[in-house]
């Protein structure tokens, strides 16, 4: 093995390092949820944050959703344009593969792309998009910072500043100087915490460095622990969560749609189409619309009110997951997936 294979092979294993260790933090914020998806509501920060008038109370392919290439568009706070509800989200593989990927995903019409730092290919991914051809302000970039493992808000302050840098210094080999979103890809270890990394995405945006504020997987203390920062604090736009006709516990969109928050699910099919009691039910309400088990379990999530992140590699797949969007299951299909979890 040459010096050359020798220090990819390095990098590809701190990479996954990386992002085995978020994947733990990630198992303990789902039992979070667990714990407090009741959600412990504050009423003095529900009454003074207002709910979004829209993105989880409009159909996907209603009047009020603007529809544009890659399908239809919510209001969020930030984004001119409309947040595309599906989105392409890179995972761990190298540079060349996210930029073979990312230019597939843009050429069957994806335009919301999330590429976090813990994937390791950010790189690659500008790449596609300089050499796309098509114009910036058609695609929606959301980047990650990882700073949950600072204590302190000063600490997490400086840890998200430094994330940012990261994003955007990956980002610069496709000529990207600004991102759409910037995510906390998981919540400081407490409320202090929390606002340190807050306060250093709030900068961001005053200094016109980002558009949108969002989050991942917070739950309702941990989004109130920014929402109670002041009257003037930025609310979280989006939440990605773990939400799926696999996973849905009572209480987890509501407490973020009570925020004015949308979800975004991530993993959306993950344990869905190889569980042998789902597999059957997907197919049978598919078969009622020509649609296939994996499009009948992403317009679960999109028909509940959330946006999804799919993680297609081939050009079909990536095909197959927009037509979520040209068909609505009925109550009692929606009820029936429901049941299964």
């Amino acid at each position: 093995m040459n010096y050359c294979h020798r220090t990819a092979a390095a990098a590809a294993t701190a990479v996954l390092a990386s992002f085995l260790l978020a994947s733990t933090c990630c198992i303990q914020v789902i039992s979070a949820y667990q714990r407090d998806s009741s959600c412990v509501s504050r009423r003095s920060v529900l009454a003074s944050t207002p709910a979004l008038a829209s993105p989880l109370l409009i159909k996907p392919n209603s009047a009020a959703a603007t529809s544009l290439t890659g399908g239809p568009r919510v209001p969020i706070d930030g984004a001119k344009n409309g947040f595309p509800l599906a989105s392409f989200g890179l995972q761990v593989y190298d540079d060349d593969t996210a930029y073979r990927r990312t230019l597939l995903a843009l050429e069957v019409g994806y335009r919301n792309f999330f590429a976090s730092v813990l994937a390791g290919n950010q790189r690659g991914f500008a790449r596609a998009i300089k050499e796309s051809g098509i114009p910036r302000e058609e695609i929606y970039i959301c980047g990650t910072v990882v700073s949950n493992r600072a204590k302190g808000e000063s600490g997490a302050y400086l840890k998200t500043k430094e994330g940012y840098e990261e994003n955007m210094n990956a980002m610069a080999y496709g000529g990207i100087g600004k991102l759409d979103q910037i995510m906390l890809d998981y919540p400081g270890p407490d409320a202090e915490s929390i606002r340190g990394q807050w306060k250093a995405f709030e900068q961001m945006k005053t200094e016109g460095l980002v558009d949108t504020l969002a989050v991942s997987n917070f739950n309702a203390k941990q989004l109130d622990a920014i929402l109670t920062m002041g009257e003037d604090v930025t609310k979280p736009a989006v939440n990605q969560l773990p939400f799926s006709v696999a996973y849905h516990p009572p209480g987890l969109l509501e407490y973020n749609k009570e925020r004015g928050v949308l979800v975004q699910s991530w993993s959306p099919l993950s344990r869905v189409l190889t569980n042998p009691t789902f597999r059957p039910v997907l197919e049978s309400i598919g078969s009622n619309h020509g649609m296939s088990p994996a499009v009948v379990g992403l317009r679960y999530i999109v028909q509940s009110g959330a946006g999804f992140c799919t993680q297609s590699k081939s050009k079909k797949h990536f095909e197959e997951n927009l037509k979520v969007f040209d068909f609505e299951l009925s109550t009692e299909e929606m009820n029936q997936l429901t049941k299964l979890a």
